[in-house]
């Protein structure tokens, strides 16, 4: 078995045969497809039920929800390609997505290959070109820590034991950010496979407190590196991803918390957060040198200028 792709399904059945039509066709034959039904009360588990009687290609794993970061874990032990895969089940793929990571992999015997991927609307795309990154330091500090445009190598991946975090959004951040101390190799392929769609009921549309479990999410990394003897040589770089996050992508859904006093709650222990553990963060190397507006931004920020921010990302929210 040339690769396994995991596949999380709750309540989905709106996008799921596309997703399912994507794979079962694949030009790379053997592959498997291990379909996690995390407790769907829709009609998710019939549709995968029909596929099932389709294509050979496909397992169904039934299991009580628990989320998608528990439904990753849970079919992990199932797999048995040489490559593991992820795909969301409201997502889909080019026919000849795995074909072409398969190959790279092979052809550079490497630990994990991506390609780049579409942002998809109802009515345009928009297609994300990512830089071909090979130093682990700069994968920690600025690469794609999205699981789904990638394939693992199985018996490196399985000898980390790293798992998703369960019950916590913004899991590959954590899931990535552990991985890449271990990277031996990473490859690329050009080709903008993924479809990423865009729902306007996704998290990046509607905010919550739970967005505040990013400040959680940064906490296991910052745990795992100090843990494991890593926390010394990555410091730096583990400083700029946190100050990356927060100033920027964890502000900006934090400023789009409709509730007033949800919304001023997550912003403060957003700032306190990153003083606490970096309270030098403005004088972070890699920050003094980046390009960019997003480094151009961070260098400006201080108690004014974010909070000020905040007010004005929630304004033209």
């Amino acid at each position: 078995m040339k690769i396994s792709i995991i596949v999380p399904v709750y309540n989905v059945e709106k996008y799921l045969s596309r997703c399912m039509e994507s794979l079962i066709h694949q030009t790379l034959d053997d592959i498997e497809i291990l379909a996690v039904n995390d407790g769907s009360t829709d009609n998710s588990l019939s549709i995968l039920e029909d596929y099932a009687t389709k294509s050979d290609k496909i397992q169904i794993l039934n299991k009580k929800n628990g989320g998608l970061s528990d439904a990753r874990n849970y079919a992990i032990p199932f797999c048995k390609g040489e490559y593991i895969g992820f795909v969301d089940s409201d997502d889909y793929v080019d026919l000849d997505m795995y074909e072409n990571l398969y190959n790279k992999a092979i052809f550079d015997d490497a630990d994990i290959v991506e390609c780049n991927l579409h942002h998809t609307w109802e009515d345009h795309e928009d297609t994300e070109i990512g830089e071909k990154i090979t130093d682990k330091q700069k994968l920690l500090r600025v690469g794609r820590s999205v699981v789904w445009n990638k394939i693992y190598k199985r018996e490196w991946f399985e000898q980390l034991q790293i798992i998703f975090p369960k019950g916590f959004i913004y899991e590959d951040v954590e899931f990535f950010s552990m991985l890449v101390p271990y990277i031996r190799k990473i490859s690329y392929v050009d080709n903008a496979s993924y479809h990423y769609i865009q729902r306007s009921s996704s998290i990046n549309n509607y905010q919550t407190l739970k967005t505040m479990e990013i400040l959680d999410i940064l906490n296991h990394i910052m745990f795992f590196y100090k843990n494991r003897g890593l926390y010394d040589e990555y410091r730096d770089s583990l400083e700029y991803l946190f100050t990356r996050i927060l100033l920027c992508s964890s502000l900006s859904r934090m400023s789009r918390i409709p509730d007033k006093s949800d919304r001023k709650r997550a912003i403060q222990s957003n700032w306190l957060f990153l003083n606490l553990n970096f309270p030098k963060w403005k004088e972070n190397a890699y920050l003094r040198t980046q390009k960019g507006k997003n480094a151009i931004f961070m260098r400006a920020m201080n108690p004014v200028t974010y909070y000020t921010s905040a007010f004005l990302l929630h304004l033209f929210r």
